[in-house]
């Protein structure tokens, strides 16, 4: 591949449906606690600081099943989609 030549990244639906899985459980463990679950996921997306989510649940140890690229791909492309 050149340089100017575009990689193409893609993934798999399976992966999709397990993502939306963990983030829905991530989600509602980090409102069970009494936090802003959108805020404190964007923190961890952004800095990959696991601080941000609680070990409740086991939401903490679930979250970093996720690939972060795989996740802003998917967002992404429902965002637009949707």
């Amino acid at each position: 591949m050149s340089d100017g030549d575009t990689m193409k990244f893609r993934i798999p639906s399976d992966r999709e449906s397990e993502m939306k899985q963990i983030l829905t459980e991530v989600y509602d463990a980090l409102r069970e606690k009494g936090y802003d679950p959108v805020s404190q996921i964007v923190g961890y997306i952004l800095t990959e600081d696991p601080g941000y989510i609680t070990n409740y649940k086991n939401a903490r140890s679930m979250i970093r099943h996720i690939d972060r690229d795989e996740l802003l791909q998917s967002l992404l492309k429902n965002y637009l989609t949707d």
